[in-house]
C-alpha cells in the first residue's frame, strides 16, 4: 500500500483475477476504467513491465483529431474525440484538453484533391471539417509561410476545428486514479513472460512476479503486443518501428493551432507550458528501440522551417522517440484471438493516443460481452483473410 497522498496504490498481485490487461499505458488504463464503470468488471489487473504509461503514452505529441477517411476509422475516433470532450469533467482531473483546431496543408494538386476527398467524406460521416484555401490557411494561423515563392507551396488546407491536445500524463494519472478507486490493481514492475494455455484456451499469465490466473486476458502493450503474442503462438500481422518526436525551448505563445504537412513530413504545436512539439515520419526499419536515426529528424527540422522561418533561431531541447506498432492497412486490430479468453488492442500505428478513450471503451465492451463493439466489429483479426481492410495510409500517412 503506497502513502495515501499517491494518486492509487502499488499492491501486489493477487492469484487470480477476471481480467487481466497487459499494458499499463493509456490504452490498457482506458479499458481497465471502462470495465469497470461501464461494465461493473473490478477484479481486474493491469500488468506493466516498467511505470504505469512509461511507454508511448509518455513518448507521443498528444494531438487528438478524428478526421480520417473511412466511415468505419472516423466512427471510432469521432466516438474518442466526444469522449475528450467530457473526460476532464468525467475523472475530475484537469487534462488541459485545447481544441485549438487540426490544420492539414496541402502542398500540391494531390494533396488538394485528397484533401478536399477527405472532407467530404467526413462531412457524410458527422465529423465536422472544412477546406480551407491559402488566404484562409494564412489567416488562421498567421505564421504559416503561404508565399508562392517556398519551395512548398501552401495551397490550402483542412482544418478540424474540434481538434486540438491534451496533457498526455494527466490523462494517464486521471485513468489510473480512477480505475484504482473502483478497485482494479494497477501493478507496475510485473513483466508477462508467458501464457498457459490448455485446450485453445488462456488460463493465467505467467510473470516475472509469479503466475497470475484469468478468466481473460488482454494484450495492449503497443509495440510489444506481437512479441507478447507470439508466446501464445499467434503471430499478429504488425511490424514494430520507432517514432521520432522532439520539443524546443520554451518560447513565448506563437502557435495556437496544430500544424500538419504530409508533403514536408511534418507536424507542430505549441504545449501549454511553451515548447514547441514536433513530430516526423517512423523510422523505415524496424526495431525497438526508444530512439531514432538522426536523419529523420534533420529532415523534420527542414520541413519545419519551409513552413516556419520564425522558427529558425529556437533550439532543440530534447528528442526521444515511441514504438508503434503498424498493420497492413494502417487500422487497428481489435478483438479475440485464436486462443480462447485472449484478445488483443493494437496496431494504432501512430494513432493510439487521440484513440485513449475510444479504444479503452470498445475494448471493454469487447472483452465483457465476448462479442465485439459495433465500432470495433470492422477492425478485427480476420479481416486480414477476409480481406475487408480499412486503408488509411492516406489520413494516417504523417506520424501524429
Amino acid at each position: 500500500m503506497t502513502h495515501p497522498d499517491f494518486l492509487w496504490r502499488d499492491p501486489d498481485p493477487k492469484p487470480a483475477y477476471d481480467v487481466v490487461v497487459v499494458g499499463g499505458g493509456g490504452h490498457g488504463l482506458a479499458t481497465a476504467y471502462y470495465l469497470a464503470r461501464n461494465h461493473g468488471i473490478t477484479n481486474v489487473a493491469v500488468l506493466e513491465k516498467g511505470w504505469l504509461a512509461g511507454g508511448n503514452m509518455a513518448r507521443n505529441t498528444t494531438i487528438i483529431r478524428s478526421n480520417y477517411l473511412w466511415d468505419e476509422s472516423a466512427a471510432i475516433y469521432e466516438h474518442a474525440l466526444k469522449l475528450w470532450e467530457g473526460l476532464s469533467d468525467e475523472l475530475d482531473y484537469d487534462l488541459q484538453f485545447s481544441q485549438r483546431g487540426v490544420l492539414n496543408l496541402a502542398h500540391n494538386l494531390g494533396d488538394v484533391r485528397e484533401g478536399k476527398r477527405r472532407v467530404n467524406a467526413n462531412r457524410r460521416s458527422g465529423v465536422d471539417a472544412e477546406w480551407l484555401d491559402a488566404d484562409e490557411v494564412k489567416k488562421f494561423c498567421p505564421i504559416v509561410n503561404v508565399s508562392d515563392r517556398a519551395r512548398y507551396p501552401v495551397l490550402g488546407g483542412t482544418l478540424q476545428r474540434r481538434g486540438g491536445i491534451a496533457k498526455h500524463d494527466h490523462v494517464a494519472w486521471a485513468l489510473a486514479r480512477k480505475a484504482d478507486a473502483y478497485g482494479v490493481d494497477l501493478i507496475q514492475g510485473c513483466e508477462v513472460t508467458g501464457f498457459e494455455i490448455s485446450q485453445g484456451r488462456v488460463l493465467a499469465v505467467e510473470t516475472s512476479r509469479g503466475r497470475i490466473a484469468a478468466g481473460k486476458v488482454a494484450l495492449a502493450a503497443a509495440g510489444h503486443t506481437s512479441v507478447l503474442a507470439a508466446k501464445a503462438g499467434i503471430r499478429l500481422p504488425l511490424q514494430s518501428h520507432p517514432l521520432q518526436a522532439l520539443v524546443s525551448e520554451l518560447l513565448e505563445p506563437v502557435l495556437d493551432c496544430v500544424v500538419m504537412s504530409n508533403a514536408v513530413h511534418v507536424y507542430v504545436s505549441q504545449a501549454h507550458k511553451g515548447e514547441l512539439v514536433m513530430g516526423a515520419g517512423i523510422d523505415a526499419y524496424n526495431s525497438y528501440g526508444q530512439r531514432g536515426a538522426f536523419h529523420v529528424i534533420e529532415a523534420q527540422m527542414a520541413a519545419a522551417l519551409e513552413l516556419f522561418p520564425i522558427f529558425s533561431r529556437a533550439r532543440v531541447l530534447r528528442t526521444w522517440a515511441g514504438i508503434v506498432d503498424v498493420s497492413p492497412d494502417a487500422s487497428p486490430i481489435i478483438g479475440r484471438t485464436p486462443v480462447d479468453g485472449l484478445y488483443v488492442n493494437a496496431g494504432w500505428g501512430t494513432g493510439g493516443f487521440k484513440a485513449t478513450p475510444g479504444s479503452g471503451w470498445v475494448y471493454a465492451h469487447t472483452i465483457a460481452e465476448g462479442a465485439p463493439h459495433p465500432l470495433a466489429e470492422p477492425f478485427a483479426l480476420d479481416r486480414f483473410t477476409s480481406g475487408a481492410l480499412i486503408d488509411e495510409h492516406g489520413a494516417a500517412a504523417v506520424a501524429h
